[in-house]
């Protein structure tokens, strides 16, 4: 087998621990698998899945690692919270595992941008980055999505780094961001006026840090930010 057919391999055989995870989550949030549950065995997932136990496998360690289950030594693995059956409905089949993966490449791309922009900005860079968290604001008055807004806010600090590489790369990957950031609005919409405005005074920690040019912690609010907004993804309407 040459390093090609390797490869393709597997390739094959992440994307099908990534269609297991799905259906895992799946059937967590539709009730199948409650919380606090105990999951079936690797062995009965791989029959029921129709798959290798490597493969289901690998799909559970993803959802360990997104909070969804926690595995206790000797006893299996059990559902640890129920997402809000939304978050299926809003992204491609088959591409949740990627939408989760972009937030963890988010998470450092994003940090380095604030930590550039606490550096590196310049007049016109405030009074864009002020005009777009004033417009965030206005969208939680007014109870809208806002994932624009959140976008411009976020393409604004990337300007204000003065890196053309982080303006390209939003570029280049601007539906991805845009199906994070639309996702984890409309749930926060559906949530308390409280974790809507806990999401709003992360991104003015972000910016008073920015503004303050304080390197270090622009980077570690927006790290927090965007890992909060990765872990909300998750979290049931109730969280």
């Amino acid at each position: 087998m040459d390093n090609h057919t390797t490869s393709a391999a597997a390739r094959g055989e992440t994307r099908l621990s990534d269609i297991i995870y799905e259906k895992i989550i799946g059937m967590i949030s539709d009730g199948r698998f409650a919380v606090n549950e105990r999951l079936p065995s690797e062995q009965n997932l791989a029959s029921l899945f129709g798959a290798s136990r490597p493969v289901v496998r690998e799909a559970l360690e993803r959802l360990r690692n997104d909070g969804l289950i926690v595995s206790q030594k000797g006893s299996g693995s059990y559902v640890r919270q129920q997402p809000d059956s939304s978050v299926l409905q809003q992204v491609p089949v088959g591409s949740l595992a990627d939408v989760q993966r972009f937030f963890e490449f988010r998470s450092g791309l994003e940090s380095s941008a604030a930590e550039l922009a606490a550096r590196n900005w310049q007049a016109a860079d405030k009074t864009r980055i002020e005009q777009a968290i004033a417009a965030l604001e206005q969208c939680l008055e007014r109870n809208d999505l806002g994932a624009e807004e959140d976008f411009a806010l976020h393409e604004a600090i990337a300007k204000a780094s003065h890196n053309q590489f982080h303006i390209t790369v939003r570029i280049w990957f601007k539906p991805h961001f845009a199906i994070g950031q639309s996702v984890t609005r409309s749930l926060s919409l559906k949530r308390t006026p409280q974790h809507v405005r806990d999401v709003q005074d992360e991104h003015t920690a972000i910016v008073e840090a920015i503004f303050a040019r304080r390197e270090q912690a622009a980077h570690d609010a927006m790290k927090d930010h965007i890992l909060k907004a990765r872990a909300r993804m998750f979290q049931g309407v109730g969280s």
